[in-house]
């Protein structure tokens, strides 16, 4: 199974809030956009968390950092019409794409994306 990780269902995870859980146990092959990454790595330095512990905590449990290329962001911009009503931002897009792209099923804490109709599986952990 092939799973995308928005940065809420890895923060989840790694700070062990409700949801985490539910990531631990998707099996298969995860992957991250790059764009989300630095969502995540901002918010753990928000809360005293340094990039060295997190990635000592990742090596446990690895993710796939794919790459924010050329035809992602075309795929994020295209999708703006679409979601702009919801609110989201480029880091949401950048997670949708990429799921697009792989054809793999989305982890989320945001419960908004549950409606979109994408062409994909999302999954919300809460």
């Amino acid at each position: 199974m092939t799973w995308v990780l928005d940065s809420s269902a890895i923060l989840a995870e790694f700070l062990k809030e409700s949801g985490g859980d539910l990531v631990r146990a998707c099996q298969g092959t995860h992957y991250v956009s790059a764009v989300n990454v630095a969502e995540v790595y901002s918010k753990l330095a928000d809360l005293g968390v340094t990039v060295e512990n997190f990635e000592r905590v990742r090596a446990i449990e690895p993710f796939v950092v794919v790459e924010f290329d050329r035809s992602q962001a075309i795929l994020s911009a295209q999708l703006r019409p679409s979601t702009k009503h919801l609110g989201l931002s480029l880091g949401d897009r950048a997670c949708l794409a990429l799921a697009i792209r792989e054809k793999a099923i989305i982890l989320t804490a945001d419960k908004k994306w549950s409606g979109l109709a994408l062409g994909i599986e999302i999954k919300v952990i809460r």
